[in-house]
């Protein structure tokens, strides 16, 4: 057991827990929660049958690090980080968008635009663009979850203020700290010879009213990035780019014929392919932090987070 998949913990105080795709948290007592970073693999809203060793940990310890690297511009929810892969902060409740800022035409803007759309989410994008081709400014271009189930779906600006999921007032500061956090973000990539290309930012309101981002930030699950080193000259010969992001997971499972349509089966992973993801994402966390990673014991995570968890909340 070298993954942690799901957890079942009953902490002191604990009033529910939430699971999301990848992560799961703890209401402990109305006041904080705790967030445990599973490693659970998603792509296109699916979550993948194993686990991929260090992924959880590699997730949180990213996200907290570049939590600490904006708290000057943006307020956000962390207080603590007792485990590898667990961040506790204030409660909030969270918008019921994400605020998906790009400032290159890669992914999803990417696939739109080559099935003839020129708007979205309401911005224009400009004609005779190729994939990745950098904007002329960064467009913001939010997701809210669909009706139905777990996908995500664009919505515009427009149309949050006309169905009220934000109020305008809000939505002002949630576009202004967007745009700090990418410009910070872009600043510090650079300075690891990367480009921050797209990601997304998740807030919620504190019991005070006060809005902080929350979740993760600048991880390769939530941000694509590319190397600055032969950026150009790779766009200049049509040549695909040098990118670290969960892309690479999503082009492998869409060569096998996956894309999370009705009807289609997540193809086999092998133990050979899972060390490989395990791998990859080790390059990406070194390369996004400028630090070496230091793998955490995984002979019993279930209880090394629990004890930590525990302790901390005495």
């Amino acid at each position: 057991m070298n993954t942690i998949i799901d957890t079942n913990f009953n902490f002191p105080n604990q009033k529910s827990v939430y699971k999301g795709k990848v992560r799961e948290v703890y209401n402990i007592d109305d006041k904080q929660l705790v967030m445990v970073a599973t490693d659970r693999l998603s792509a296109f809203d699916v979550v993948m049958p194993k686990g991929i060793p260090y992924k959880g940990q590699i997730l949180n310890q990213i996200a907290t690090k570049m939590m600490k690297e904006t708290e000057d511009i943006v307020p956000n929810w962390l207080v603590a980080t007792p485990d590898p892969n667990v961040a506790i902060g204030h409660l909030c409740e969270p918008f019921k968008v994400e605020m998906v800022i790009r400032g290159y035409m890669s992914g999803h803007a990417a696939r739109e635009y080559k099935a003839g759309k020129r708007i979205l989410c309401g911005i224009a994008m400009p004609e005779g663009m190729k994939e990745n081709d950098k904007f002329p400014e960064a467009i913001i271009t939010p997701a809210t979850k669909a009706e139905m189930g777990d996908h995500d779906e664009d919505i515009s600006r427009e149309d949050i203020l006309k169905r009220g999921i934000v109020s305008e007032d809000d939505y002002i500061v949630l576009e202004d700290y967007t745009r700090k956090l990418f410009q910070r973000g872009t600043e510090i990539a650079a300075n690891r010879g990367l480009i921050l290309v797209d990601t997304k930012y998740e807030f919620g309101k504190t019991k005070e009213g006060k809005i902080v981002l929350i979740d993760e930030i600048h991880t390769p699950d939530s941000s694509r990035y590319f190397y600055t080193e032969g950026y150009q000259e790779r766009q200049d010969k049509g040549e695909a780019q040098k990118q670290l992001s969960k892309e690479f997971v999503r082009q492998w499972l869409i060569s096998n014929d996956f894309q999370g349509l009705e009807g289609q089966t997540v193809p086999f992973m092998s133990d050979e392919y899972i060390t490989s993801v395990s791998e990859r994402y080790i390059e990406l966390y070194e390369n996004i932090t400028g630090d070496t990673f230091v793998k955490a014991d995984l002979s019993d995570i279930q209880k090394r987070i629990e004890d930590n968890v525990l302790v901390y909340l005495k």
